[in-house]
């Protein structure tokens, strides 16, 4: 059975033999939810890349201890992926961000399209990016990561554009493209950005602004995908072209 992984702010300068304190909802979650007691062990990780494996020594209504038994470093993964996710409606964009982590994706950019349904204003817009930053935040513990995912600010299609421009591979997700995503170059390293359009396509003039600053339009196949999952079917099919999935 794999062992419970909790989040910590940090993780600098601790060894094994170090006793670390983990405080707050974090170890509300542990102690009261979950139940763990002393003697059990965890792994802990600061989303950064460094995890420990440790005993439990002691708990408490809000905080426990874990005496550090191995301590673990992974560079971050390359390349970096980040998916531009057009706001869905409902509960798909919080989908959206729970598989996308899970399949590995760096960052997580919310993309006011033209054509999305949700709408994200004033405290709707607080709101709504909280529940996507909790809802990474728990994907990643439950796969197991050791770099958590950035879920950005709301994006304009200008804000898109430009970071299209800035990466290595950029790919615009369109169901009448002529070209298949098969056929891209993936780099081994640096930056790949897929870009998802809502559920009701991506408007011709997004398109052109982003084909404009580099990316390229393809297609996954003769099925039309939710928007919720188009995202994380493009990024495995690239991984799997890479290091980080072989």
């Amino acid at each position: 059975m794999s062992l419970p992984v909790h989040l910590v702010e940090s993780l600098a300068d601790v060894s094994v033999g170090s006793v670390v304190e983990v405080s707050g909802d974090e170890a509300h979650h542990a102690v009261a939810v979950r139940r763990l007691r002393e003697g059990e062990h965890v792994v802990l990780t600061d989303g950064l890349g460094t995890s420990v494996t440790g005993a439990i020594t002691s708990t408490g209504k809000r905080v426990f201890a874990v005496s550090v038994r191995s301590v673990d470093v992974v560079p971050r993964p390359e390349p970096a992926v980040t998916v531009v996710q057009a706001l869905p409606k409902g509960e798909r964009g919080e989908l959206a961000v729970e598989v996308l982590t899970e399949v590995g994706v760096d960052r997580v950019v919310p993309w006011a399209a033209s054509r999305s349904v949700a709408v994200w204003k004033g405290e709707r817009a607080t709101k709504s990016h909280a529940r996507w930053q909790a809802t990474a935040r728990e994907a990643a513990k439950q796969s197991r990561r050791s770099w958590l995912p950035t879920v950005t600010p709301l994006a304009s299609t200008a804000d898109v554009a430009a970071l299209v421009a800035e990466a290595d591979l950029a790919v615009v997700l369109h169901e009448d493209a002529s070209a298949p995503l098969s056929v891209v170059d993936v780099p081994a390293s640096g930056r790949i950005v897929v870009v998802v359009g809502p559920e009701g396509g991506i408007a011709p003039e997004e398109l052109e602004a982003l084909v404009a600053a580099g990316a390229v339009s393809v297609r996954l196949g003769a099925e039309v995908l939710r928007t919720s999952t188009a995202g994380v079917v493009a990024v495995a099919a690239l991984l799997s072209r890479t290091a980080r999935w072989s």
